[in-house]
């Protein structure tokens, strides 16, 4: 196995720890939906391994197609976390239940973020033309 891929690996497995961590600190389950439906830990883990996994394969294809991956990347997985805050903003059944919630977005994408953009080819630095500096007159 690569180091990226066990370096990535390890991103997804610290987001969705990172996640179980903050969801067992916060005490009552967050309720969301009409009626009201806790969100268990089941869920928390499935749904951070899935973000995970998905801001993953982003990552790949942009590597293996576009010049500019980690650049395209960042402005994807940030577009994508600020929809996400949509779900906790628009369907917590209460205060605790909405800020449980973003945290646990916040945290991910934080780990995430962090985890694969470490991982990244540094393809971008290479394209990056960097100003020659000017030659003194004298």
């Amino acid at each position: 196995m690569s180091r990226s891929i066990l370096s990535r690996s390890a991103a997804v497995g610290a987001a969705a720890l990172s996640a179980l961590v903050l969801f067992a600190a916060s005490g009552a389950h967050p309720m969301v939906g009409e009626p009201a439906q806790a969100v268990d830990a089941g869920a928390v883990l499935v749904t951070s391994v899935l973000a995970g996994l998905a801001g993953w394969a982003v990552l790949a294809i942009l590597e293996r197609t576009t010049k500019r991956a980690f650049r395209n990347w960042t402005v994807v997985s940030i577009a994508v976390f600020a929809l996400s805050l949509l779900g906790p903003l628009g369907s917590a059944a209460d205060t605790h239940s909405t800020w449980v919630l973003v945290a646990l977005h916040f945290v991910v994408f934080g780990v995430l973020y962090a985890g694969l953009a470490r991982t990244a080819r540094a393809r971008d630095c290479a394209q990056v033309n960097v100003p020659q500096r000017a030659k003194p007159l004298v």
